[in-house]
């Protein structure tokens, strides 16, 4: 594979540049019209943009797979519908559950990484969303199943994995999380706080342990008092701490949207679906791990009792819904969707960015930032609805 992606407005360094995008061997080199060898092979994306692709930390799953249940076949049907829609790479959100059944799953995941499959977006590892957290807060989680912190379970995961557990979110104040924070991270996993009614100085405690990102910002979590500004005000006071955001309309309207950005900065938000089997579907009956699930015009909600249970969204509806929420340019807001990501994971020194050597992970935009065409290391991949 050996071509240039010519007339091309790419997004390097914070702003659209007019470059020639050279990829050879699923890798980038930029370069200028004048360096085009005659009857190179030429892709013209003239009147369009190049970016990045995105980056999703936080899904449950899409197109009728469940992450809980999926089989390694089922992570790549999610993996190419994820690609058509320009995520070109994502950590699979596993769902508390039993530790036969997450054992189960990260087998699956291992079973993925032994095969490749071109047409879907790299599969980056394993999100834990607990079992380590608050009843209170719980969400979707299956309370019987919510357990103290427990570094020997972790580690027990960890080895199974690999190495794959990339990011686990616990909740802070559950006995043991706290001591448990800086030996998650001695096996090189990002922690997350959230589904949390943690106080102040639990969150700041959290943080101090080496904590560094809140999952779902402002959903799942004790909302901020003036008197108590709990696990809110801690994560939106620390410069260093990443906030996931679902710019789905429903879990954050645009007026938090715009706080939520105007106090981190473009550079500390994470822009993330939290999607679930839903996604790419119709409204119906659905499943996120072992709760039943109601989709009525888009918004999922758990059967039993109507807390909101994930999304439908996709990031590039989320890309221009963070858009039209706070009226950032284009070249402000990828960062959420690309570099941001990577950079929390470790992996921005081969994607996340159009640079040289890079992988060539790409997603050209037309003039309304639909999606054009998606590119996989160089390889186009088909467009699905």
């Amino acid at each position: 594979m050996d071509y240039y992606m010519i007339n091309a407005q790419v997004y390097h360094k914070h702003s659209f540049q007019p470059h020639v995008i050279h990829v050879t061997d699923g890798k980038i080199k930029l370069c200028t019209n004048q360096e085009v060898p005659t009857g190179a092979e030429t892709y013209d994306v003239k009147g369009m943009k190049v970016v990045p692709g995105f980056i999703d930390i936080h899904t449950h799953g899409a197109v009728g797979v469940d992450v809980n249940s999926a089989t390694a076949e089922d992570l790549r049907k999610i993996g190419r519908f994820f690609a058509s829609n320009g995520t070109t790479a994502w950590l699979g959100s596993v769902l508390t559950d039993t530790v036969e059944q997450t054992d189960w799953c990260i087998n699956q995941f291992q079973e993925y990484d032994k095969t490749h499959a071109p047409d879907a977006a790299q599969l980056l590892g394993v999100h834990l969303e607990g079992p380590f957290l608050a009843s209170q807060y719980k969400g979707a989680m299956p309370e019987h199943l919510l357990q103290q912190g427990n570094t020997e379970l972790l580690q027990h995961y960890q080895d199974l994995a690999g190495g794959r557990i990339k990011y686990l979110t616990v909740s802070p104040e559950v006995p043991g999380v706290i001591e448990m924070i800086p030996e998650a991270k001695k096996m090189g996993i990002r922690v997350g706080i959230g589904h949390s009614g943690a106080t102040y100085q639990q969150a700041v405690d959290a943080i101090d342990s080496g904590a560094d990102l809140a999952t779902h910002t402002f959903n799942a979590m004790r909302l901020f008092h003036q008197h108590e500004p709990a696990i809110m005000g801690a994560v939106l006071e620390n410069d260093d701490v990443y906030c996931e955001m679902i710019c789905d309309g429903l879990h954050l309207v645009p007026a938090t949207v715009r706080l939520l950005v105007k106090i981190k900065g473009m550079d500390k938000v994470i822009g993330i679906t939290d999607s679930i089997m839903a996604a790419g579907l119709p409204d119906g009956n659905y499943h996120l791990g072992v709760n039943d699930v109601v989709v009525k015009d888009g918004d999922a909600k758990l059967a039993s009792n109507g807390t909101r249970a994930g999304s439908t969204l996709t990031l590039n509806r989320g890309l221009k819904n963070l858009l039209a929420f706070t009226g950032k340019s284009l070249e402000e807001a990828l960062p959420a969707l690309t570099e941001n990501p990577a950079k929390l994971l470790g992996v921005d020194d081969h994607i996340g960015f159009i640079e040289d050597g890079m992988d060539a992970d790409l997603v050209i935009l037309d003039e309304h930032n639909d999606i054009a065409k998606v590119f996989l290391k160089g390889n186009a991949v088909p467009q699905q609805a």
